[in-house]
C-alpha cells in the first residue's frame, strides 16, 4: 500500500475542519460567525471538485471529507438547535421527526438490502443539502420560518426518493441522481 501524498484538496478540507471550530467561538448570527461558516460552505464544494481535477481524490481525502462533514453538521447542530427550537412551531418539528423517521428506513433497507451503509447522491439530496446549508443566512430574515417549512419539504421529499430508490434497485449505486434513472 503506498503511502498517501498530502495534496491542495487536503489542505482546504483541513481549513474546512479548521473553520467549523471556530463556529464554536464566534456569536450565532455574527458577521465572524457568517465568514466562517461561509468559508465551510466554499471549502466543503472546492476539496471535491479540486481533488477531482488535479487526480487527487483518494481514500484518505474522503475520509478526511467524511470527518470535516460531521464536525461541521455536528457543530452546526449545537450552535442551531436551541435557537431552531425557540423559533419554529412544535408542528415542524413533528415534520422534522418523519423525516428522521423516513430517512433512518432508508438507511435501514439499504443496510438489509446491500448490507453496507449507502447514502445516494441524489440531486433532491444535493437541493436539501443546499438549502439546510442556506437555512442560518435565512434565521436572520423575516422568511426564516417559512423557509425552515420550505426546508422541511424538499427533505421529506429526498428522504422518501432515496427510501423508494433502496426498495426499487436491485444494486446500490452512490451516483444514482433520481428515481427516474434507471
Amino acid at each position: 500500500m503506498q503511502a498517501h501524498k498530502w495534496n491542495i484538496a487536503d489542505t482546504i478540507t483541513s481549513i474546512r475542519i479548521g473553520a467549523s471550530v471556530l463556529l464554536l467561538l464566534f456569536p450565532l448570527h455574527s458577521i465572524a460567525f457568517f465568514v466562517a461558516y461561509t468559508l465551510t460552505g466554499i471549502t466543503d464544494v472546492l476539496d471535491g471538485w479540486i481533488a477531482r481535477k488535479t487526480g487527487t481524490a483518494s481514500d484518505f481525502g474522503a475520509r478526511l471529507d467524511s470527518i470535516a462533514d460531521l464536525l461541521f453538521y455536528g457543530i452546526v447542530l449545537l450552535r442551531l438547535i436551541p435557537y431552531l427550537w425557540q423559533l419554529l412551531p412544535l408542528e415542524i418539528w413533528y415534520f422534522v421527526m418523519a423525516i428522521l423517521l423516513i430517512r433512518l428506513a432508508a438507511y435501514g433497507t439499504a443496510a438489509i438490502k446491500y448490507h453496507r451503509f449507502a447514502s445516494l447522491h441524489t440531486w433532491m439530496n444535493k437541493l436539501t443539502g443546499m438549502s439546510v446549508f442556506l437555512l442560518p443566512y435565512f434565521l436572520v430574515c423575516t422568511i426564516g420560518v417559512v423557509y425552515s417549512w420550505v426546508v422541511c419539504a424538499l427533505a421529506f421529499l429526498s428522504s422518501l426518493e432515496e427510501l423508494l430508490i433502496h426498495l426499487i434497485h436491485r444494486s446500490y449505486n452512490a451516483d444514482t441522481k433520481s428515481i427516474l434513472q434507471k
